[in-house]
């Protein structure tokens, strides 16, 4: 008996079924008779034993080899076109393939075999899918067009059928874990001008297409429709459909969401609407004025040189750890990995750990312990943060971005700073790269429905007087271009004399908000002073603020 035959035919505890579950060897499976996909097949039994039930014994045929390459006879896929994509095959005494050995690299590493009985059309994984990309995925580097399919005969079939002349690569978790599949290799697709989206012609494979294309950006995905009563490329192989496949392949449909409605019929939409979740800020002269942060939004931060923004970010960094379960994305281009975890820290400390001679006050255990709020309670990574220092290509910048937004599931993800990015942008015209920079920014917000929180810098002002001295912030001291101000759902400015003789003056920052296109409230928020021992932020209440007589604003 074949050992790797002991996981398969297990109870399914989604739909009873006694014997149609396989278990792969990271604990995912599949139930072939409801075809529902489980990440854990332990979590999904709820710690029932599941499988004490009796297990169907498979009787093998006797083979005469462990697998060599060959022509996929029952698939009708060439020798040519398996030899390439790695796959080899089982055959009995009569010379019948028995079995297929799919492979799947991590990088150009075999890390996982896919073992496929052909009569009874199970599988087993031996290895793991951890880190693997997808199948076939390791042959191809950019180019024109790319085919995702959802098996690895249909990718073999689609390359063949294709002429063997653009890239096929096929999901791993069938169409019920397709997003996640794609999500791990969104970067090997942004080496590709178009993506083909060619899933089996049902509704569970229909309704993955959709999910699949939506994760690229407008107009690069294209969903491939197949002719009545083919259900998959392989099916149109072993017809000899060449012509027709390749003809249905040009035809595909750019993926456009549809966005012209009768408002007339969505009376019932405009009353049951999903309403935006705000996340508190932490300081509650800010949640006056602004009711919180949405996911959706782009919050412009901005301030005068050495006025305190990487402090206020560090902050709202720290409380959306704390004060949510989502994941956070940060990119710092003007420092190391390292610099930014210590300033997260620093707040949960209470001390400015980013200095030598503070941190060394802490010992491993209690730095360990303030480093698990980087981790939820199941260990899941929610901070992912940029790490490479000087980056000075803008399109790798939004590749890195968007990973982590799609790829990594950040919900909120703090960029610091907008003119670091100009600098990335080979032109000439701040102005220009700016709009442009605002413009990908403000895309990428409305596609994804992440949170951003841009850091801005502001220009100099004519006068005896700077940002340094305290003066009042407008919007027309955004620096460089208006699409800065226009672009963003919500522009904070800090205010702070920090040449004043008076020495609680000086460290004391006013937070005015500029623009609220949620509510509209502008004007001063409130005041937070710094503490030079702990290196914290924190609110002055009311009790401690003055009053300007003639027009009732704090200052």
């Amino acid at each position: 008996m074949d050992k790797t035959w002991d996981k398969l035919h297990q109870p399914c505890p989604l739909c009873n079924s006694s014997d149609a579950v396989g278990i792969n060897e990271d604990d995912s499976a599949k139930c072939f008779s409801c075809g529902e996909f489980m990440p854990s097949y332990t979590k999904a039994c709820g710690g029932k034993d599941m499988q004490t039930a009796t297990t169907t014994q498979i009787k093998q045929p006797d083979i005469v080899d462990e697998g060599k390459f060959s022509a996929l006879t029952d698939r009708k896929i060439s020798q040519a076109t398996a030899t390439k994509y790695g796959v080899k095959c089982v055959h009995d005494l009569q010379g019948n393939v028995v079995k297929h050995l799919y492979p799947y690299y991590n990088g150009h590493e075999l890390s996982a075999t896919k073992y496929r009985n052909v009569k009874a059309k199970d599988f087993f994984v031996s290895g793991t899918y951890n880190d693997t990309g997808l199948f076939g995925q390791q042959l191809f580097k950019g180019g024109k067009y790319v085919t995702i399919v959802e098996g690895e005969c249909d990718a073999m079939s689609a390359y063949e059928l294709l002429g063997s002349k653009w890239a096929v690569v096929s999901i791993k978790r069938g169409a019920q874990g397709a997003v996640r599949d794609i999500k791990e290799s969104l970067e090997f697709f942004d080496e590709f001008e178009n993506v083909i989206v060619a899933f089996d012609n049902d509704k569970a494979g229909k309704e993955a297409s959709i999910k699949v294309a939506r994760l690229f950006k407008p107009g690069k995905a294209k969903i491939l429709t197949l002719p009545h009563g083919f259900k998959d490329p392989n099916d149109m192989l072993r017809s000899n459909r060449h012509k027709e496949f390749v003809e249905c392949w040009w035809a595909s449909k750019v993926y456009t969401p549809s966005g012209v409605i009768n408002v007339s019929e969505q009376r019932e939409k405009f009353h049951n609407r999903e309403k935006k979740e705000s996340v508190p800020y932490p300081y509650e002269g800010l949640n006056k004025k602004l009711y919180g942060l949405r996911q959706g939004e782009l919050v412009t931060l901005t301030g005068g040189t050495g006025l305190g923004k990487s402090s206020v970010t560090r902050e709202l960094e720290h409380h959306l750890i704390k004060n949510t379960n989502d994941n956070v994305g940060i990119i710092a281009l003007e420092e190391d990995w390292r610099r930014t975890i210590d300033g997260i820290l620093s707040i949960e400390a209470n001390a400015r750990l980013y200095v030598d001679q503070e941190r060394d006050k802490f010992s491993k255990e209690e730095l360990d312990k303030m480093f698990d709020i980087l981790y939820d309670g199941d260990n899941r990574n929610r901070v992912w943060v940029h790490s490479h220092f000087g980056t000075n290509d803008i399109d790798d910048i939004f590749t890195k971005l968007r990973f982590m937004i799609i790829g990594c599931d950040c919900k909120w993800v703090v960029v610091d700073h907008l003119h670091m990015l100009v600098s990335a942008v080979h032109e000439g015209d701040e102005r220009r790269a700016i709009d442009s920079i605002m413009t990908r920014l403000r895309s990428l917000v409305e596609e994804t429905g992440a949170g951003i929180i841009l850091v801005s810098h502001l220009r100099r002002v004519d006068g005896n007087k700077g940002h340094e001295n305290g003066i009042e912030v407008s919007l027309s001291h955004l620096r460089g271009s208006n699409s800065i101000g226009q672009l963003s759902d919500c522009v904070i400015a800090l205010e702070r004399n920090q040449q004043s003789d008076d020495p609680e003056e000086a460290r004391t920052t006013r937070l005015r908000i500029l623009k609220s296109r949620y509510t509209g409230d502008v004007g001063m928020a409130c005041r937070v002073v710094y503490d030079s021992e702990t290196g914290r932020l924190s609110e002055l209440s009311d009790d401690d603020i003055e009053f300007d007589d003639s027009t009732g604003e704090a200052f």
